[in-house]
């Protein structure tokens, strides 16, 4: 079965002016985005994998610790992930490639 199409608003923002824009600085959209992140309140925690062979993205959502806890060690078990958990206080990139060099110039 197809997904369905999901309606946007493209012709509207297409015709709309460039003044009806207000522009944002980089380090505006970091501080909004990035580092101002909000979870819904039943959700404790959520994890997204990526595995580098296959370039699969998966996104797993935990309402308990405890099960977020297990997660996060069977996936440091397995060869070849990184990941980042995201809770309501802290984000965290973890990876199970003892090689990988973390890239500080953004």
């Amino acid at each position: 079965m197809a997904k369905s199409y999901f309606p946007n608003n493209w012709e509207l923002y297409s015709e709309a002016d460039d003044e009806d824009f207000v522009p944002h600085t980089f380090d505006e959209l970091m501080q909004w985005k990035v580092h101002g992140w909000e979870l819904p309140a039943s959700v404790e925690c959520i994890i997204r994998v990526s595995d580098r062979k296959t370039k699969k993205v998966t996104e797993h959502v935990y309402q308990r610790v405890s099960a977020a806890n297990a997660k996060v060690d069977k996936l440091m078990k397995t060869p070849g992930i990184e990941f980042t958990v995201i809770d309501h206080e802290q984000c965290h990139f973890l990876t199970t490639d003892k090689d990988f060099e973390y890239d500080t110039d953004y």
